[in-house]
């Protein structure tokens, strides 16, 4: 007998953010010119950029505005990919690895930019991301990419211990670098701020409407729904990440919905508080199964990284996150556990974002490893801007054909088995 899901408790983002706008199902047929498949990120930064030149745009989500990853991720803005600078262009060429290094660096631009110039009611600061190195090898590369992001203008420095510690907090890493463009947001009032700027914009959103069907008839799409009534439009642009099921055939097969496990203090009293980040800084480490932490708007310590690929059945599922917070911050020993709550991510096969365009008028956008909050709303300027103008040099990457991963009905087996390796060789905090 199958055991029944762990009943969570609302995350720290929905118990803390902003109030939702107002939003209802689709309920009776529509057209428009285009339509978006998908309440995130993306899905909502495509619809404001395309309602902003005057393209009529519907967008549906099957449950509420950020419902997935963009209400449930750390609200770390980390500019960039998991590849640095160097990499991308010999993987790209000089031209379109350049080009695609300038978009990258420029994801966090986006997020800051949109806040303040729709004056969204999200807590942010733009402190900056330290990436703590947890072996010799790994300090050489941190360092490394650092000075690849400072031949490229960023504001960007390597870290000695002393450093990093004094500016985390903690002592258990070897250094690091810092990067100074990121930042961090309450990422769930940052999706519902980047509602309420598309609605603005003459966007039409309806929430609690499943796509279950895509189909094209005439040069015209159709996308029939859970309730029965149907969107027509010239191009659907589908931004569902590890959310969207089997709406379209292989593209399920083509990540790793992985689980990532979140945890969150109560506020901390003022005097341990300023002993952790004191400068106001976001983490993520350079292991394998990498920790990320930082304080919130309200002073509570964060702690993320992997649990179990299934879904949880109770607290246990978040014990390592808690032993670990403990053993990097012992000034928080005994500080009660407020909020504990998890969601997925989609995990390609390269670690790169992908685009695919597998039939004429459907554009299909997956992948965030990491980096989604200013990397999709990035990618949403982007794909509007190919979309209204056909112009295929707005992507920052060439569109690729859906690809499966190998042995994709083992991936339980084979994660689970990876994520046990990386735990053996990445070490203890």
């Amino acid at each position: 007998m199958s055991q029944a899901p762990f009943p969570l408790s609302p995350s720290l983002w929905a118990a803390t953010a902003a109030p939702a706008p107002d939003t209802a199902p689709l309920t009776e047929s529509a057209q428009a010119d285009v339509l978006v498949v998908g309440g995130g990120y993306a899905g909502l930064s495509t619809a404001l950029h395309l309602a902003e030149r005057g393209v009529s745009v519907r967008v549906l989500e099957a449950r509420e505005i950020g419902f997935g990853g963009s209400g449930r991720n750390g609200g770390q803005v980390i500019p960039g990919l998991k590849y640095d600078p160097d990499d991308l262009i010999a993987m790209y060429g000089p031209e379109r690895g350049a080009r695609l290094v300038r978009f990258a660096g420029g994801t966090a631009d986006a997020v800051f930019d949109l806040i303040a110039r729709h004056r969204m009611d999200v807590p942010h600061r733009r402190a900056g991301w330290i990436q703590g190195a947890h072996t010799p090898a790994a300090l050489r590369i941190a360092q490394g990419r650092a000075a690849q992001w400072q031949r490229h203008g960023v504001d960007a420095r390597p870290l000695d211990r002393a450093e990093v510690g004094a500016l985390l907090g903690t002592e258990r890493y070897l250094g690091g670098w810092l990067d100074g463009r990121a930042g961090a947001v309450q990422p769930l009032s940052y999706v519902r701020g980047l509602a309420r700027a598309a609605q603005a914009a003459g966007a039409q959103l309806h929430t609690d409407t499943p796509v279950t069907a895509l189909e094209c008839n005439g040069g015209r799409w159709q996308a029939r729904t859970a309730g029965g009534a149907t969107v027509s439009a010239d191009r659907v642009v589908m931004c569902t990440n590890a959310y969207g099921g089997d709406l379209w055939p292989g593209l399920k097969r083509s990540i790793i919905d992985a689980n990532t496990f979140q945890v969150a203090t109560a506020p901390l009293p003022d005097a341990i508080r300023e002993t952790i980040l004191p400068q106001g800084q976001v983490c993520s480490d350079t292991r394998n199964l990498l920790l990320y932490f930082r304080l919130d708007h309200e002073g509570r310590l964060l702690m993320g990284g992997r649990g179990p690929f299934r879904e949880p059945r109770g607290q246990q599922d978040w014990a390592h996150l808690e032993r670990v917070m403990f053993k990097l911050f012992p000034q928080v020993a005994g500080a009660p556990f407020q909020y504990r709550w998890c969601g997925r991510v989609a995990v390609t096969r390269d670690y790169l974002p992908h685009l695919h365009e597998p039939a004429p008028g459907l554009l299909v956008d997956i992948g965030c490893q990491g980096r989604g909050v200013g990397l999709q709303t990035r990618m949403g300027q982007a794909m509007a801007e190919y979309v209204a103008t056909g112009d295929a040099e707005a992507l920052p990457l060439p569109v690729t054909p859906i690809r499966a991963f190998p042995l994709y009905g083992l991936r339980r087996i084979y994660v689970n088995a990876v994520v046990t390796w990386y735990r053996m060789t990445d070490g203890g905090v």
